[in-house]
């Protein structure tokens, strides 16, 4: 098993930034991928960007390119997630997710979640 603790949300005015931490323990060594997701009220979970454990390869959803940026510290088990230029639209919910063996961006494909963290955008 897999636990994954969130940190890092939070009320935060339209052009501002904070960063996300998630913060893997357990069988963490069995990672694939983390990535994170988010669901605003009244829609679906979506993808926002993942990174691949080993060589550090990520992928960001077209929405977020060039303002978010996902990483990773491997020593302390970590995923980062620093959200800059924030806008009302990225709030949601943030959710940490890994998978075992899976280079996906779809959510079904993911073994272990956190339990989220609110981001509130205001205007």
């Amino acid at each position: 098993q897999v636990q994954l603790v969130e940190s890092g949300g939070g009320l935060v005015q339209t052009g501002g930034s904070l960063r996300l931490s998630c913060a893997a323990s357990g069988r963490s060594f069995s990672i694939y991928t983390m990535g994170w997701f988010r669901q605003a009220p009244g829609k679906e979970r979506e993808f926002v960007a993942i990174i691949r454990w080993s060589s550090g390869s990520t992928i960001h959803a077209d929405s977020v390119k060039g303002r978010f940026t996902i990483s990773r510290d491997s020593a302390k088990n970590t995923v980062y997630l620093q959200m800059n230029s924030l806008k009302p639209e990225d709030t949601a919910v943030y959710y940490c997710a890994a998978a075992r063996s899976s280079w996906s961006i779809e959510a079904g494909e993911y073994d272990y979640w956190g339990q989220g963290t609110q981001v509130t955008v205001s205007s």
